[in-house]
């Protein structure tokens, strides 16, 4: 079964309403689809979006690695090679990450189709069911708050507060504010998106202790690569802290575990360049006694889905931010998870379960 042809087209989908946080405002949704073919007829779909203040990767860039650079070395390749197939993906170049990642996705789908199992079942089989939080994009107080109603009453039992776009003392009054108004029954997540520094992020998750806000996680409250720092503040709150953009890699993960620099490690699967790095990561954390979320960027129900089976398959993956697609306006794909409010299924049919995406 070899790999006979790999394209891409371009997805674009209108958000319900903007998607704010401290880097960056989302009104529409656009990423690359990859399709893998087989010589049997099998294809493969993958995803890439662009993540600019993130991953660095612009549509143009991902189009361009995949067709010009990976494509080359993946052709005439047998899909039950898997190693040899991760190794020209991820050799292939450095960075592009969301390239590497679409086209990874695309082989695990084939893979999972060949063995005919679920790709959670190929990957681990821990469960078929999980759980996703919601985000509430940084806006005004009365507007967020607007927002975590509705999603509460929504269903959702777990929400993601996005912070640190403006002051600390305007960040504390959201988080002070929207724990009063949904209760003490809701878990509350923090995502500064790197927007503090080391010594007010520790006296403002201080202050937010003292005032028992009772915050389940604070996401990456500083710079990328301020590794000291990430260690600073987890030593110096009770709340947990887990890191985000600071991990793309396997290297990354081993510094920053070896030093205590956090207490829960965000998976993206377009940072860890596919399932095949999100993998190493889980396993890395997973030996330093860490537990992972698994998280996703602007993504259709492609690369969403993708994420939700690596999540389902991993025990100790424990938390979940997978909630994009109930953003869109529309929904393209055909197949994939199925989302009953927080609850998400995923199909028992052979690989991701997707048929087609409809793209523009």
């Amino acid at each position: 079964m070899k790999i006979v042809d790999v394209h891409t087209r371009r997805l674009s989908i209108p958000l319900n309403k903007p998607f704010k946080t401290a880097l960056r405002t989302v009104n529409t949704a656009e990423s690359m689809i990859v399709f893998l073919t087989c010589d049997d007829g099998t294809v493969g779909i993958g995803e890439a979006p662009p993540t600019h203040v993130i991953t660095g990767d612009s549509l143009a860039s991902i189009d361009y690695a995949i067709m010009n650079v990976i494509r080359p070395k993946i052709i005439g390749l047998e899909i039950e090679h898997k190693e040899q197939i991760n190794q020209a993906i991820q050799r292939a170049l450095v960075h592009n990450s969301s390239a590497r990642a679409a086209v990874d996705i695309a082989v695990y789908d084939c893979l999972a189709k060949r063995a005919n199992m679920p790709l959670y079942q190929f990957l681990g089989g821990n469960t078929n069911e999980i759980e996703t939080d919601f985000t509430v994009s940084v806006n005004r107080v009365d507007e967020m708050i607007q927002d975590a109603l509705n999603y509460v009453q929504m269903g959702f039992r777990t929400l993601k507060i996005k912070v640190g776009s403006a002051s600390i003392s305007e960040d504390l009054q959201r988080v002070r504010e929207l724990r009063k108004r949904v209760g003490d029954g809701i878990k509350l997540r923090l995502d500064a998106n790197q927007g503090w520094r080391s010594k007010e992020a520790v006296a403002a998750i201080h202050k937010m202790e003292d005032m028992g806000l009772d915050i389940e996680l604070v996401e990456q409250p500083l710079p990328a690569r301020d590794f000291e720092g990430m260690k600073f503040v987890t030593e110096h709150v009770d709340t947990p802290i887990m890191a985000d953009e600071s991990v793309f890699g396997p290297e990354d993960a081993v510094r920053l575990l070896s030093m205590h620099g956090c207490d829960i490690v965000n998976i993206k699967l377009m940072k860890a360049g596919g399932i095949y790095g999100a993998e190493k990561i889980n396993t890395l954390a997973e030996s330093y006694g860490v537990e992972c979320m698994v998280g996703c960027m602007v993504e259709s129900n492609v690369a969403v889905t993708a994420a939700c089976h690596f999540a389902a398959a991993k025990s100790n993956i424990t938390r979940c931010d997978l909630d994009t697609p109930l953003m869109f306006a529309s929904n393209p794909v055909v197949g994939g998870a199925v989302y009953h409010q927080s609850r998400i299924t995923l199909p028992d049919s052979p690989g991701l379960g997707i048929q087609d995406v409809l793209t523009n």
